[in-house]
């Protein structure tokens, strides 16, 4: 077991401006899946989401909608809220930015940074989109919009700035002293090309409308969203009580999970603001890429945006966990197909583990009175699958600790795959007739390799991992990975429950009308 540690990861705080779709979902999964990870290595681990509810967007949204600001959000911010039960995030905290908590946080932030002469009042002119939050440079406008699509309009008015352009070459040099901030290699650099590019100072206030942060001790000024959002990091973790002990146990952030779309704000302002401020910027950021809906961009117009709580009902809740982190390397874009989920289903999921559980266990009860076997000599065959099992926690730590989802579950796959071919050969339902003894000692090794791959397989798909593990008659107690090898081998003798189904086929034809709309 690798050395305990504590681990503050968190997701974006997502902008109450619509429901949850699958990007929300995958983020939060993610992380959802390393928070699993972590804890069953004995981690102490502190996961954090949220909903980001200041800014124009929702003040607009609130007077078209004849109710006021907070109003809005308190509705808005629920089906985010709801969404991490109904897809078994295990977040330990859930933040709004219009709590008091926040609120004082990011007025904290900001009275460390004027202190240290690192905001300043002068006057904006240029351009803003709206639905961004962001403000664009006219070098950045593709044909009079933002690089997004998004419409931007001409701002002017008096305005904080944070200098940005001071850090330049401090953010370069920290790049460069931790090579692992940003994740992919691809973001990294996209992120390095823009600051070499060259830094200005950063608008960080509004007077044009007035639902955000007040900024403190000038009440005609907000504060910019993304300064107030981004703290909520701190927040979480007690900010501005840097003396508190989950402020000293927790920060800096070892990860936070992001967007592609947002990436700029975590890796360039984000460690700015706290380096200006004396604080330690978090370890790591890592942007994944984005899902597209059968090969088509996934768009409110269009009318094809997925919704997360229709795939449950649809596939199944670890069908969707493993899917989504299975099927494309993590950090880049990925298709969702019916064709290519249901393929990972029945494939992967039934064939491959599911048949695998299924014919161990229902041998068992046939062949051993329902009972765990009793292992005799092992032969050079059952000590390689055996091994391998035992040692599968190694890379597959190595690969949730990067954020490679995909590595890992093929790390368990491949040993899924090799104790398929191990009971094929081995025959134990052949040996049965001829050598009961030797039957017993294979599925004894199977029966062993299926309670590792249980146990490794918990964070992506926790429910069915737990149903092998009952059908194991493995403790709750020794569903950790300090269990991992001998120490929590099964007990020969020990009576299993009758065995069950833990991955279906799917069958359906065609998808439920309704998928499509988000």
């Amino acid at each position: 077991m690798a050395t305990t540690q504590s681990y503050y990861l968190t997701t974006p705080i997502y902008y109450v401006n619509d429901k949850p779709h699958i990007g929300h979902a995958y983020t939060s999964l993610a992380c959802d899946a390393l928070a699993r990870f972590l804890r069953l290595d004995g981690d102490d681990v502190k996961f954090l989401t949220g909903t980001d509810e200041h800014g124009q967007k929702v003040e607009k949204a609130a007077k078209e909608a004849g109710i006021s600001a907070q109003s809005f959000v308190d509705k808005m911010s629920q089906p985010f809220r709801a969404l991490s039960p109904a897809i078994g995030f295990t977040n330990d905290d859930f933040i709004r930015t219009t709590e008091a908590r926040h609120i004082a946080a990011a007025q904290q932030l900001w009275r460390e940074l004027r202190a240290r002469d690192q905001i300043y009042l002068g006057s904006y002119a240029g351009w803003y989109a709206v639905r961004d939050e962001t403000y664009y440079a006219e070098s950045e406008l593709i044909d009079g919009a933002a690089p997004t699509g998004a419409p931007v309009e001409w701002v002017e008015e008096p305005s904080y700035f944070f200098r940005l352009s001071r850090w330049q070459d401090r953010l370069l040099s920290f790049y460069d002293e931790n090579p692992d901030f940003i994740a992919p290699a691809t973001r990294r650099n996209e992120v390095i090309s823009f600051v070499r590019g060259g830094l200005t100072d950063l608008s960080v206030s509004r007077t044009s409308f007035r639902w955000g942060v007040p900024v403190p001790d000038d009440d005609a000024h907000i504060m910019y969203v993304w300064m107030d959002a981004l703290t909520n990091y701190m927040t979480a973790v007690g900010y501005p009580h840097t003396d508190s002990s989950d402020f000293k146990k927790y920060w800096p952030a070892r990860l936070h999970m992001v967007g592609k779309d947002i990436l700029r704000f975590h890796a360039v302002f984000w460690p700015a603001f706290l380096m200006a401020a004396e604080i330690d910027p978090p370890k790591r950021v890592f942007a994944h890429g984005w899902w597209t809906n059968e090969g088509e961009k996934i768009s409110k117009t269009v009318g094809n945006v997925i919704d997360p709580l229709v795939l449950i009902d649809t596939y199944g809740l670890d069908q969707l966990r493993y899917f989504l982190l299975r099927e494309v390397p993590f950090g880049n874009d990925g298709d969702f197909s019916h064709q290519a989920m249901v393929n990972r289903m029945n494939g992967d999921l039934a064939n491959d583990f599911g048949n695998l559980v299924q014919r161990v266990l229902a041998m068992i009860q046939r062949y051993c009175d329902g009972r765990v076997p009793l292992a005799g000599p092992l032969e050079d065959a059952d000590e390689a699958l055996l091994r391998s099992a035992q040692n599968l926690i190694t890379p597959v730590r190595d690969a949730f600790l990067r954020q490679a989802y995909h590595e890992a579950l093929d790390d368990i796959w491949r040993v899924v795959r090799s104790a398929n071919v191990y009971i094929d050969q081995q025959a134990p339902w052949k040996l049965q007739k001829i050598d009961a003894n030797r039957a017993a000692t294979v599925l004894y090794i199977l029966a062993e390799v299926i309670r590792h791959l249980a146990l490794v397989i918990q964070p992506v798909t926790p429910t069915a991992a737990g149903k092998i593990l009952d059908q194991l008659a493995v403790n709750l107690a020794d569903r950790t990975f300090s269990r991992i090898g001998p120490v929590g081998a099964l007990e020969s003798g020990t009576l299993l429950p009758e065995p069950s189904g833990v991955f279906p086929r799917f069958t359906e034809l065609s998808i439920p009308s309704g998928e499509g709309g988000g």
